[in-house]
């Protein structure tokens, strides 16, 4: 009975997340957050899924280097360190 419960829930979460990457990919080019609910697909197969689970990881570590690249172009990234509080960046509009 326990395996029956298994394989049940392991095809629930395949079809669950699936769809919602298939979703995801329609809303690419329709109107809708399709990245985010690609994003969610892979997490709902992440639960059960080794390879969705790397993919993620591979997803997650891609936009931290992207968010960081960003950063570092950014006008007077090189000025600011990062331990200084968001909003102080000028003194005329310390509060």
């Amino acid at each position: 009975m326990r395996m029956l419960a298994r394989f049940a829930r392991r095809g629930g979460v395949f079809l669950v997340g699936v769809s919602l990457l298939v979703a995801g990919a329609a809303m690419l080019v329709l109107p809708g957050p399709g990245i985010a609910v690609i994003l969610l697909g892979l997490v709902v197969l992440a639960r059960e899924f080794s390879w969705a689970r790397r993919a993620l990881d591979w997803t997650r570590h891609r936009a931290l280097r992207l968010k960081d690249q960003a950063q570092a172009r950014m006008p007077g990234a090189s000025q600011r360190s990062r331990t200084d509080p968001p909003g102080r960046d000028r003194p005329d509009q310390a509060a």
